[in-house]
């Protein structure tokens, strides 16, 4: 792993690569990446480009942002191109999702209209609520992935990209257990020359990346790249990965609060959430497949931030619910109700009842700008295979098979600003603070 002057440095283009690049998700970044650069808006959401970082001590007041402390691509330096089962372009595909006002459409409409989607790799077995008619004609697996790389290829060709990162913006796929196919790279291979069906899209997508070199991000809860196949890919080809399932709404909320009711020591007897959410997500989730795999999503960060296990008292029966409903006159403007049962001292009962009216597009599209530049930043810093230290933006972090995920956003935190510490040669920051007051 490179440090300090070994890094390599953000010259040239960076291609970012979306399958699902007409989605609300996608079109409400690319919106706002380009109007970011015509400065016609903030980047408010995204670390790399607001936040700051401390270092060194406090009585030094050393805190730079971000962008400034640490070799990130410009955006300016970033190209966007990707896949789509619509075929229309970004600025009718914004408008038709609906997140963002015309007056802010207007302003980049000659940039959105440019970025038309190539056919995607499609399996309707896999997004049984969606039927898009910009697919690639391909049947078999092999052929598929021959396709997508000619995709990169051309567009790397054409705007002179020298080197690219891949973030699957797509639906939601259907749930699927890691199965044999997926249990090594050499099965994998197999299993793509025998058309094998437990293998999906979104894998035809990361093999394509990771065999080209092209790290490979998940944005949704579908299994990809968190199989030992993939994972062996990655290390075998010198390749970062991340996921997955962008940490948007109501997930963000439990990652903020569990940590505060376990700081207290405060039970919990019941943690109920619905969400009513009424764009194309919504109507992929209507599918009971497509919800398994975004419920094991966000069913998995209580259990690791409470730790029932260890505190039996206080988490051991705790009762977790989780509900999407579909309902199209929401659209993207999503609420998630969570009724929380706690109780305190003496075990008397408490309740905490949040209602989250958030918009869901608008909390992922910083979550994509930071997850591409803080990838790319890994792939040339030699950081090849999983990146746990990205946990923040993800509701199901990716990490090594013998060790648990961390789920608490805090602590998600200070592991992302001390990776950037430990790469740029600062001090680690442990928040001790004796050393102010005791000679130690």
């Amino acid at each position: 792993m490179k440090q300090i002057a070994d890094i390599e440095k953000p010259e040239g283009k960076l291609g970012v690569l979306i399958p699902g690049l007409g989605g609300a998700v996608s079109t409400t970044f690319l919106a706002g990446v380009e109007a970011i650069r015509r400065g016609f808006a903030l980047p408010i959401g995204s670390i790399t480009q607001m936040g700051t970082i401390r270092l060194g001590k406090r009585f030094e007041y050393r805190i730079p942002h971000i962008k400034e402390f640490v070799p990130l691509t410009r955006l300016e330096d970033l190209s966007f191109g990707g896949w789509d089962i619509f075929p229309q372009n970004c600025y009718e595909a914004a408008s038709q999702a609906g997140v963002l006002k015309e007056k802010h459409l207007e302003q980049v409409k000659s940039f959105l209209e440019k970025l038309r989607p190539w056919p995607a790799a499609f399996n309707q077995s896999f997004v049984k609520n969606l039927n898009g008619s910009h697919v690639k004609p391909q049947n078999s697996h092999l052929d598929l992935i021959e396709d997508i790389k000619a995709d990169i290829d051309a567009f790397g060709r054409e705007n002179s990209v020298s080197r690219f990162v891949m973030i699957w913006c797509g639906s939601t796929e259907t749930y699927l257990k890691p199965a044999a196919v997926h249990a090594s790279l050499r099965n994998f291979e197999e299993g793509l020359k025998n058309n094998d069906p437990e293998i999906s899209p979104s894998m035809l997508y990361a093999y394509a990346a990771l065999t080209s070199g092209i790290p490979y991000i998940n944005g949704a809860p579908n299994l990809t790249v968190d199989i030992p196949a993939m994972e062996e890919l990655a290390e075998k080809q010198g390749v970062t990965i991340a996921g997955k399932d962008f940490k948007t709404g109501q997930t963000l909320m439990k990652t903020i609060l569990a940590p505060g009711l376990k700081a207290r020591m405060l039970g919990l007897t019941g943690w109920y959430s619905t969400n009513l959410l009424g764009n194309r997500d919504g109507l992929v989730l209507d599918d009971e497949g497509s919800f398994k795999s975004k419920e094991e999503s966000k069913l998995s960060a209580l259990q690791t931030i409470l730790q029932p296990d260890i505190y039996p008292e206080l988490y051991g029966e705790f009762h977790h619910k989780v509900a999407i409903t579909y309902y199209p006159p929401r659209g993207d403007k999503k609420e998630g109700w969570d009724a929380i049962d706690i109780f305190g001292w003496l075990g008397y009962p408490m309740q905490i009842k949040v209602d989250f009216l958030c918009r869901d597009s608008i909390l992922a599209a910083p979550l994509v700008l930071d997850l591409v530049l803080f990838t790319d930043l890994a792939q040339r810093v030699g950081m090849t295979g999983i990146q746990e230290w990205l946990s923040f933006y993800f509701k199901n972090p990716q990490c090594a098979p013998n060790i648990y995920a961390e789920h608490d956003l805090f602590i998600q935190l200070m592991k992302l600003k001390n990776t950037l510490r430990y790469l740029l040669g600062e001090e680690q920051i442990t928040h001790l603070g004796l050393d102010y007051y005791y000679a130690i």
